[in-house]
């Protein structure tokens, strides 16, 4: 999976694509406007373009959809409507329905990209499920931290007998 999306979505879609990275779906975020200098080389046909886009018109982002398509990617949105430029040439579209911005002035993306988190991370579960995949496999890429230690297993963490102090 191949994430993507400017400003603000695209912040939530490098979120998006770390959390499919480390349940188990392959993916990595592609910034829209590096993709037409040349990074459009980490795309394959197999591959799925996840493109984020609120209002659906970011320029950079629509305008990678022919592109994508081309090299044989499916392509995935998640915006307000389908009738938006990019609703309305990806193959499936997740819609949001027009939101009212948390912020005073309805302006500041909050709700819309609470919104994609939360899809984006149901979508990452959900690939995460029918892939089978297992905390065993979480624990493999995600050894660092306190959530690391405690998927350790114990064999991991005990000292061997000889290096046991015993007091007699």
């Amino acid at each position: 999976v191949v994430v993507t999306g400017l400003g603000k979505a695209g912040l939530i879609g490098q979120k998006i694509a770390a959390t499919m990275s480390s349940t188990g779906t392959p993916a990595t975020f592609l910034h829209p406007t590096e993709a037409v200098h040349g990074d459009l080389g980490c795309l394959h046909s197999g591959d799925v373009l996840l493109a984020l886009s609120n209002s659906g018109e970011t320029e950079e982002v629509c305008d990678l959809i022919p592109l994508v398509h081309r090299l044989g990617v499916r392509t995935i949105a998640i915006t307000a409507t389908e009738q938006s430029t990019l609703g309305s040439t990806c193959e499936l579209v997740l819609t949001l329905g027009r939101l009212r911005e948390a912020c005073p002035w309805g302006l500041a993306p909050t709700t819309s990209t609470t919104a994609m988190l939360a899809i984006g991370d149901a979508l990452a579960l959900v690939a995460s499920h029918a892939r089978g995949f297992t905390p065993h496999q979480f624990a493999t890429f995600h050894p660092g931290g306190s959530l690391g230690r405690r998927l350790k297993p114990v064999g991991d963490l005990m000292r061997p007998r000889d290096q046991l102090r015993i007091a007699h």
